[in-house]
């Protein structure tokens, strides 16, 4: 029996053989974990989208988009997430493909139940070690002690949840509010949309990467003078965002 600490983690199996697939969301529910099942590629990057999991679980040979096309759209905007493929196909060429790609482990089908539930827990918790590794250089919340901070024309009072900028005076929400103290405490840092999202927002259900490029947008509207190029909230490609407050007032 598998006893492990890493519970209640979000685990995004994709896998065309839907007895495996079965087999697997079972046994990881059992350990306590939620998970989601995708019978092909595509369907399985519209979960990774909306699901945010904690780790992925990935068939090579799918239909719509194979394994290694979801693995590399993945890489392209998440480097850290654990991947683990289960395939059929054991040879040295195809795991040597996989692990260039950013894999970071490979099973061959068919598996021991017990091997392959040691290796989930072993991602979960190696996860858990780089996710905290990597969240140090982001100040909490709670140790935000800034006020009213200004760049540019534009001034945010963080004690009344406001903003005044080149276009007036406006409210902020208190999710706005925590983001933009993400990007604060760290300018110049580029910074991977599931870094803000988990320090900012915690990773609700509700909230996805497409989530915080809605906020992007809103806080160029608001703070830009040509939302279409910024100067201050700036785009990294396939990493996320970077704050660039220039010479602070």
């Amino acid at each position: 029996m598998i006893i492990s600490k890493n519970t209640g983690k979000k685990i995004l199996v994709i896998d065309d053989e839907k007895h495996i697939a079965e087999a697997i969301r079972l046994n990881l529910k059992m350990l306590g974990h939620e998970v989601v099942v995708a019978i092909n590629g595509l369907e399985g990057l519209n979960w990774w989208r909306e699901f945010l999991p904690h780790l992925v679980i990935v068939d090579l040979m799918m239909p719509e988009i194979d394994g290694v096309g979801v693995i590399t759209e993945i890489r392209k905007r998440d480097p850290k997430i654990p991947i683990l493929v289960i395939s059929a196909k054991d040879q040295v060429k195809e795991k040597i493909k996989c692990l260039s790609l950013g894999v970071d482990d490979y099973l061959s089908k068919p598996f021991d139940l017990d091997e392959f539930l040691l290796r989930v827990d072993r991602l979960l918790t190696r996860f858990e070690w780089t996710k905290n590794q990597s969240l140090e250089i982001i100040n909490d919340s709670s140790d935000f002690n800034i006020e009213n901070f200004t760049f540019g024309e534009n001034l945010i009072d963080f004690k009344n949840l406001n903003a005044i900028s080149v276009s007036g005076k406006f409210e902020l929400t208190l999710q706005e509010i925590k983001i933009l103290k993400i990007f604060i405490s760290n300018p110049n840092i580029p910074l991977t949309r599931e870094e803000i999202l988990e320090k900012a927002l915690g990773y609700d259900r509700g909230v996805t990467t497409r989530t915080l490029d809605n906020f992007l947008v809103r806080f160029r509207k608001y703070f830009e003078e040509d939302p279409k190029n910024p100067k201050y909230f700036k785009s990294v490609r396939s990493v996320g965002y970077i704050f660039d407050p220039g010479s602070k007032k």
